[in-house]
Parts: structure tokens; sequence; C-alpha cells
């Protein structure tokens, strides 16, 4: 199935004011930036998209399976062959933090550098980051296929929305 009217954007506005005796000084800031992806396979497209709620346990992990374990809203099995987003948006209500990353095994590395870095969201926080062009980052199954989160600690557990958007060729 084709994916239609996907954007992806980020918006900053802030006004920065500060006060003389008689005047008032002002900075507005407007940082906005976005893009949109086509369907399909190749720069600035995506044919595949997951998300899902999931809550860990304290001190636990879970190992999101990239290649052939998640299911689509469709109830349909989805392979991704590259990566072009992950998003990760841990609940204010958690306690510790979900961090990203660093599994025992065939760890996807794509964003991280390598397969030990790791990316702590804070309870409130999230976590984003693209590639849209042809490239991605790649998937391997069975090789570099699993995307970690880890409950940073124990005695809560931690729940996160999550979405990842990507390609299957």
């Amino acid at each position: 199935m084709p994916l239609s009217g996907t954007s992806v954007g980020l918006s900053v506005l802030t006004t920065l004011i500060g006060g003389l005796d008689i005047q008032t000084q002002k900075s507005e800031l407007q940082f906005t930036r976005g893009f949109s992806l086509d369907s399909g396979t190749g720069a600035n497209q995506a044919d595949k998209v997951w998300s899902d709620t999931r809550t860990i346990t304290a001190s636990g992990t879970d190992d999101i399976d990239l290649a052939s374990v998640l299911l689509d809203a469709f109830g349909a099995a989805l392979t991704f062959a590259k990566v072009k987003l992950i998003a990760i948006s841990a609940y204010a209500a958690n306690t510790n933090n979900c961090v990203v990353g660093n599994a025992v095994a065939t760890q996807f590395v794509g964003p991280f550098g390598a397969a030990t870095h790791t990316v702590a969201v804070a309870p409130g926080g999230f976590f984003c980051i693209t590639r849209p062009d042809a490239a991605g980052w790649a998937v391997g199954a069975g090789a570099s296929d699993l995307l970690r989160v880890t409950n940073s600690a124990g005695g809560t557990s931690v729940t996160y929305d999550v979405v990842i958007l990507g390609t299957s060729a």
C-alpha cells in the first residue's frame, strides 16, 4: 500500500524579552524545518510506516525487530530495508529515561554511529532523527535489525510512543 501525504516538521518559536529602565528589548526566534516524503523507495520517499505505544517493565528492554516481526496498521507483516525516520516520545509520567540503541546482538546501528551508542530520552522528552535521502539507514535481516529501547532504571515501568518510516527496498 502506498503512503500518502507524509510530512515531517520541527518548529521552535520563542521570544526573548529583556527590560531596560524605560524600554523593552525583544528578540524573536522562528526556526522551522521540514520535508515531505512521497510514496516509494528513493530519495525523499518512504513506503513503510510503523507506530506503537509500548511499555517496558522496570529495568527491562524492548527489542524492535525491523525485519519481518512488526505488523502494519492493517495487520500485514512489515519489513524495513531502510529507515528514514525514528521518533521516540517518552511519557511525561515516566520516572525513568527511555534509552534508545545498544541491542545485545544484531544491532540496528543506523544513526547511532556504533552498536553500543545510545540516546537517553527523559520523561516528557522526545527524540527524532531523519534521513530522507535515497540511502536511508540500512536494515539487515538477522544481522542489523534490532532497535533496542531500555528502561534506564528499576522501580517503575516506562511508556513511550514510537514511529518509524522507511522503505521496503
